[in-house]
């Protein structure tokens, strides 16, 4: 068992700002499997999913997230990692998994566009869809579930921190 941090949720739920912060406070690396992604195959998530469909960018995001390593480390992998069940795993085998759950009002506004982010959804989906079919993958995942309704990020960040620390 490592001690490494992943860190779960809708996309604009905060994995990456909060676990930047995080990762820096605690003096732990930080790995975007997002940006992983993007690196490996020269594109934005947006352009891979166009370009390959869905169902092959899921298989890539869960290889991808199933392949990272290290020690003291916090993960930030895209909202929908929970889709990849050997990637989830294997997050549960090195580390604890941490859900931030944002209200929809908040996730909405924090997105953008949805179509220009690379969010993985399916034809037609719409973003409450998507919330409601994620929310029960998100807690049967979680070891640690943060409820962000009404914090500000400094209280979210610290209670990641003291959740870890516990």
């Amino acid at each position: 068992m490592s001690n490494n941090i992943t860190l779960i949720g809708m996309p604009g739920s905060g994995k990456s700002s909060y676990g930047v912060v995080v990762a820096k406070r605690m003096g732990y690396g930080f790995v975007d499997s997002d940006l992983v992604i993007q690196a490996k195959y020269g594109k934005l998530l947006w352009q891979i999913i166009e370009e390959k469909g869905l169902d092959e960018f899921l298989k890539i995001e869960e290889e991808t997230n199933a392949a990272i390593l290290g020690e003291n480390l916090v993960i930030a992998p895209g909202g929908s990692v929970i889709y990849g069940e050997k990637a989830m795993k294997h997050f549960k085998e090195i580390g604890k998994v941490i859900y931030l759950n944002q209200p929809i009002e908040k996730l909405k506004k924090s997105v953008g566009n949805l179509s220009t982010r690379g969010v993985a959804m399916k034809e037609g989906q719409t973003f409450e869809d998507l919330y409601a079919e994620r929310t029960p993958l998100y807690e049967k995942y979680a070891d640690i579930v943060i409820d962000c309704k009404d914090k500000d990020g400094n209280k979210i960040v610290d209670e990641i921190i003291s959740q870890i620390r516990a």
